[in-house]
């Protein structure tokens, strides 16, 4: 962590304590990537600007303590770190891949993140009453993404997904699809990525 990082925790007003329980995820995360790749060699030296402070921007666009399902959690970003920092609020974690799936496992009992519940199936075999927040990123295309989840949401859901240089060219492609609420966030971490934020969302009606 370097003071750059530091800086943008402030921005986002993250608690000491909470850097702390980050601080131990970062941990755990350094020595299981020794047994998998759970992230890529070349962000391993920006890990908190690229996967942490990334995770953590999607915090001040959900306000509440409503329920969240994170889509395709992986090594636990953003749905993992968003636990650890709200724990409050009700994580659940798709995941298919077992060895994934066992490493969030494992943080969720070091950490004791009683909130987390992590489910070893796509999401479209999840069944749940609606959910508060989805969020996804680097999963699938957005109107894959949105088409897959809607049975986990309803009229008042906000959609938090974290896209790279296609962000806006996906979002033109979705909303052919689906109307309602949609705007594009920049991303505090890379400047060339940006956040998907909607509501409110229903296909549209062919004529």
């Amino acid at each position: 962590m370097n003071a750059g990082d530091l800086e943008l925790l402030r921005q986002l007003h993250v608690p000491h304590e909470t850097i702390d329980r980050l601080k131990s995820f970062v941990q755990i995360l350094d020595e299981a990537s020794a047994g998998q790749n759970l992230i890529s060699a070349g962000t391993r030296p920006q890990l908190w600007q690229r996967h942490i402070l990334d995770s953590l921007q999607l915090l001040p666009l959900a306000e509440g303590t409503g329920s969240w399902l994170d889509v395709g959690t992986g090594a636990g970003f953003p749905g993992l770190v968003i636990a650890i920092a709200e724990p409050n609020r009700q994580m659940i974690l798709a995941e298919p891949r077992a060895l994934r799936v066992g490493f969030l496992r494992e943080v969720a009992s070091k950490l004791h993140l009683d909130n987390v519940a992590v489910h070893q199936k796509k999401v479209q075999l999840i069944a749940s009453p609606p959910v508060s927040v989805i969020s996804a990123r680097a999963v699938a295309p957005l109107t894959n993404l949105i088409e897959s989840t809607t049975h986990l949401a309803d009229e008042q859901t906000l959609w938090l997904l974290m896209k790279g240089r296609s962000a806006r060219s996906e979002l033109e492609q979705a909303r052919a699809t689906w109307q309602g609420e949609f705007r594009l966030v920049p991303s505090l971490t890379d400047p060339d990525a940006a956040i998907v934020v909607a509501s409110g969302l229903k296909r549209r009606v062919k004529r």
